[in-house]
């Protein structure tokens, strides 16, 4: 089928299609999803089940390892990691990597059915465990509510009214909250009255179970009505609560329980978790966007609907962002559209000024054609605007020309030669048509290999591949059809030009001598080629190593982790102190405080820290991302000096771990030996100079009081050791004993000692305890042998059923997690482990190998369909190895380019360095098939062949090269893809020259060309 002048005799169709396919591309743009970063399935489940009273190693035992049984049996799980502590099994469950969004609600509602079937097995008092499989949930814009002034209750009414509004709009999927306390009635117990008077706890936990429950009255017909009988509720605030009647056993008098209580509304002791924004007490509010929903579009709707509800909000409420990802998508894309932009400015300028101004603006509308086409193609296949595809849309540029070019370049040179132009455009489309769909698909299926991978990183990077499939193969479509009827219609025709005057410019006389001088010599080539190859390789040493790079985000994390043990309140004074420090700092625009826990997800790669008394995180607004280093340094030398007892670390985000970057796990079944071998790897660790906040998953072990209680002695006054365990309980942390209903709200009511008796450890001797068989108050001194303090772990880990203790480290500013994990790698490996117990690295190391493995394994499949491409396309086996022996080479440019502009060679550039490959095969396939073509012809032997095939896809190659390298500039300054755009801008230039130098050398050699003479 000849495709011009069916292209010709529909004209119209096509450029009708075009014109709709470009108005419809500015439409599809404007309702495109917009991120600032792809989408990636968080595969994790968490499982929470509270066992009071039961230390780390029993909850461990009876709890966590009966739940794991249950997990072990689905066929889905990868990964389960358990955290044990005191009173509380935490189990984080991760599904293997080829299991999508849409497949995991069927694996969570399977995972509850066995976590459920196991319930009845646990031990008596453990509760039901919680599946919490939103753990992945996003809440992309959160608030803090703050008001100085303000009561806490008074922030919590207006964050409940703000919830109630906010859930309403269009594309919310959820609102929750942070740092909301929980609201309790505290009854204090004056305890000496109490034994006066013969009453117990007893008797009042019974009368308040009794006042508090709802009675059924029941209904009584009456003439033809039914009507439902119904008294007010007993309890109706404090002042009924106050006045409820108990009777003493030494007395007949009623003693109303406000005479041996203090009762107060309040809030649950010790809180879990706390808020500070910029020095100030508050309440987050964290919103998530639908499945499917427009984050840009939620937060335009969120901020009109604030703006309407301002006249709502009590004057001296603050309403501030801590995170909107609505502004950094906004910003995101307006960034990378100017880099879009402004790539598009360099390949047209480049195209103008080296194809001529009428090819040049044939080759651009071809470009601007095609993007406009691919937002058609993202939108209909659901492929976002965010970060990675308008990347992929900056490095697709250069190489969605490269059809195009070659197509224009053939037609102009035949017409130079005399040639009709539909005579010109027809026998180039019917000769490069095949070669240069080999060529596209070969490229296509190079980022496939990391586009189409299981796991995170391969659904985080595969837009990039869709991005290329749809614009690549769009570039061909256009090229073979639209092209060739502008090139018919608005190229210039020319008077008939000589070869020799054709390649007669400098550039062409300077190639053909180079390319003279090599087949000539192609020994000697090969020798250079594999020498330099060599040293690049000798030199892959000084290229640093890491995983994924930095964000460009004005924020930092300052994590504090305070030793095992360290009250709530205490970790909460001493982040207020450390607050005072950091608002003086230059350039800190906002400080947001997450205290007892970490905070919401706000980001899909923020990884929330589970709650734990002893840390607390700072996160710090500042004014450029380029200064995230020195306030880190300033905040953690600061630390040091003042608290040396907090290990503090700083962080930027990254796209992958952002703490606990180098991660030693050392498995093993005894306690104290593990603790042996933690103690080895972390003074390993602590002794090397780029590490930093050595630090153990397990904390220190933390003091236990243990009383000795006399079993016999007890029992003979009808005292059991949960009445010994309430007495102590009351004493000090205070015990729910029930709840009372308000409105939709149950309030748990607290009994406890008056504080005078709470604050000092000695009057647990005073403890008195009612005796069941006397009737008599008895002290608890008489029931307790003695008092033991011990030491022991207050967290537990185990790793996919096996204890493991896990020390982590960050590298210092300024080196690479690599560089810390080659300094110490043989030293803990050298450690003598005893049989059973053995080390695995995880952390940065095991995210870098894990994205990895996919893609290895992939590439043998995705190689040799690329090798049948090729042996197809030009039924030789011969012509495919030149192929492929050039590619080794390319690494030249990739080490040296790396080395020169300082950049690591991550997953970033390793994806880099994989769609060379595809760039440098796509070139070669356009030039092998110049030279099978003119091979054909019979007054030519095979080195005149070679060498006028070079001339000949000279400007071919070398502007699709030119408009790739140059198109790549904008990125070589941002942060996440300059590791890439190194590796493509360094990679093409030396491919260039393997292209059209070295491969016509591989090629005389296996053709046993002679040598030439021009």
């Amino acid at each position: 089928m000849d495709i011009v002048k069916f292209a010709l005799k529909n004209k119209l169709v096509i450029y009708l299609i075009t014109i709709l396919s470009v108005a419809y591309g500015f439409i599809t743009y404007e309702k495109m999803g917009k991120l600032q970063d792809p989408e990636f399935t968080i595969k994790t489940a968490v499982i929470l089940t509270q066992y009071p009273g039961a230390n780390a190693q029993e909850v461990e035992l009876e709890v966590s390892d009966k739940i794991e049984d249950a997990l072990q049996t689905l066929p889905y799980v990868k990964e389960i990691e358990t955290k044990s502590s005191a009173g509380l099994s935490y189990i984080s469950v991760t599904m293997k990597n080829e299991y999508r969004k849409d497949d995991l609600a069927q694996i969570w509602d399977e995972m509850r059915r066995k976590v459920n079937d196991i319930t009845p097995y646990l031990p008596p008092r453990a509760s039901t465990p919680i599946v919490n499989d939103d753990f992945g949930d996003v809440y992309g814009i959160t608030y803090a509510i703050s008001g100085q002034e303000y009561s806490y209750e008074e922030l919590k009414d207006y964050v409940d009214f703000l919830k109630k509004e906010l859930v309403l709009l269009r594309d919310v999927g959820k609102v929750t909250t942070f740092g909301e306390q929980t609201r309790a009635i505290i009854i204090e117990f004056d305890n000496t009255r109490l034994a006066k008077l013969g009453i117990s706890k007893n008797q009042i936990l019974q009368e308040l179970y009794l006042r508090n429950l709802i009675s059924d009255y029941g209904k009584v017909n009456i003439a033809n009505e039914y009507v439902s009988i119904r008294a007010d509720k007993n309890i109706d605030g404090i002042k009924d609560l106050s006045n409820i009647v108990i009777t003493g056993l030494r007395s007949d008098s009623q003693i109303l329980l406000k005479d041996v209580a203090d009762i107060k509304e309040t809030y649950k002791e010790p809180v879990s978790s706390m808020l500070r924004y910029d020095g100030q007490r508050a309440i987050a509010i964290g919103i998530s966007t639908r499945r499917g929903g427009n984050v840009v579009k939620m937060g335009e709707a969120i901020e009109q609907r604030l703006q309407e509800l301002e006249p709502y909000k009590p004057l001296g409420i603050n309403v501030d962002n801590i995170s909107n990802q609505a502004d950094d998508v906004v910003k995101a894309i307006d960034t990378f559209m100017l880099n879009l932009i402004e790539a598009l400015i360099i390949v047209i300028g480049v195209l103008l000024i080296f194809m001529g101004v009428r090819s040049g603006l044939i080759i651009a509308v071809s470009l601007l054609i095609t993007i406009i086409g691919t937002f058609i193609f993202m939108y209909m296949f659901g492929v976002y605007i965010e970060r990675v595809s308008l990347g992929a849309l900056i490095i697709a540029l250069g190489m969605l020309v490269d059809n195009s070019i070659v197509i224009v370049d053939g037609i102009l040179v035949r017409v130079n030669k005399g040639m009709d132009r539909v005579e010109a455009a027809s026998q180039i489309v019917k000769q490069t048509a095949l070669p240069l769909l080999a060529a596209t698909t070969v490229a296509i299926l190079a980022f496939a290999i990391i586009g189409t991978s299981d796991d995170m990183t391969g659904e985080y990077t595969s837009s990039l591949f869709y991005v290329v499939l749809i614009s690549l193969g769009l570039s061909w479509i256009v090229a073979i059809t639209l092209v060739p009827l502008l090139s018919i219609n608005y190229l210039k025709s020319v008077q008939k030009v000589d070869l020799k005057d054709r390649y007669n410019s400098f550039v062409y006389r300077i190639y053909g001598s180079t390319l003279q001088f090599s087949l000539n010599h192609r020994y000697l080539i090969v020798f250079i080629a594999i020498v330099v190859f060599l040293s690049s390789l000798y030199n892959m040493q000084h290229v640093k190593q890491n995983f994924f790079p930095d964000l460009d985000r004005k924020q930092v994390l300052i994590d504090f982790e305070f030793p095992q043990g360290t009250s709530i309140d205490t970790t909460k004074d001493n982040v207020v102190q450390i607050e005072e420090y950091v608002k003086e700092l230059d350039g800190v625009e906002h400080i947001s405080s997450f205290i007892g826990s970490g905070f919401l997800r706000f980001l899909l790669i923020y990884g929330p820290h589970s709650t734990d008394n002893a840390y607390a995180q700072i996160l710090l607004d500042i004014d450029n991302h380029e200064r995230a280093e020195e306030f880190i340094k300033q905040i953690e030398q600061y630390v040091k000096a003042n608290y040396p007892e907090i290990n503090v670390y700083g962080s930027k985000f990254v796209m992958g771990a952002s703490s606990g970057k180098l991660k030693v796990k050392i498995y093993g079944d005894d306690l104290n030996k593990l603790r042996e071998y933690e103690e080895k790897v972390a003074q390993i660790l602590k002794d090397d100079p780029k590490a930093k906040a050595v630090r153990s998953d397990w904390g220190n072990r933390v003091k236990v009081i243990k009383p000795v209680i006399l079993d016999e002695k007890a029992s003979l006054n009808g005292i059991t050791r949960d009445d010994i365990a309430n007495a102590i309980l009351d004493r000090f942390e205070g015990r729910t004993v029930g709840v009372y209903r308000e409105d939709k709200e149950l309030i748990p009511i607290i009994f406890r000692d008056e504080k005078s008796q709470r604050d000092d450890i000695k009057q647990i001797e005073n403890i008195q305890i009612l005796s069941a068989v006397t009737n008599k108050m008895i002290p608890l001194r008489q029931l307790i042998l003695s008092y033991e303090t011990v030491f022991e772990d207050e967290i537990i880990y185990r790793f996919n059923r096996k204890r493991a203790i896990t020390i982590s480290a960050e590298p210092v500013l300024g080196a690479l997690t690599t560089e810390l994990f080659d300094d110490v790698k043989d030293q803990i490996e050298a450690i003598p482990f005893e049989d059973g117990y053995y080390v695995e690295w995880h952390g940065e190391h095991k995210l870098s190998k894990d994205a990895k493995k996919p893609i290895i394994d992939a590439v043998p499949i995705f190689v040799i369909t690329m090798v049948l491409i090729i042996v197809a396309l030009f039924n030789s086996i011969k012509r495919t190895v030149i192929i492929w022996l050039t590619l080794p080479f390319a690494s030249i440019g990739v080490v040296y380019g790396l080395i020169i502009m300082d950049k690591p060679f991550g997953f970033m550039a390793f994806l880099g360095f994989m769609s060379l490959f595809g760039m440098l095969i796509k070139n070669a396939i356009v030039l092998i098939d110049e030279i099978v073509l003119e091979s054909s012809d019979p007054n030519k032997n095979i080195s005149e062949a070679i060498y006028h095939s070079g001339l000949n896809r000279l400007r071919p190659v070398t502007m699709a090269a030119l408009t790739t390298a140059l198109g790549m500039i904008p990125l070589l300054l941002d942060p996440f893809f300059s590791s890439m755009a190194t590796v493509i801008v360094f990679g093409l230039m030396v491919a260039t020259i393997l292209t059209m130098v070295f491969l016509p050398v591989l090629y005389s050699i296996f053709f046993k060309s002679e040598k030439i003479e021009v």
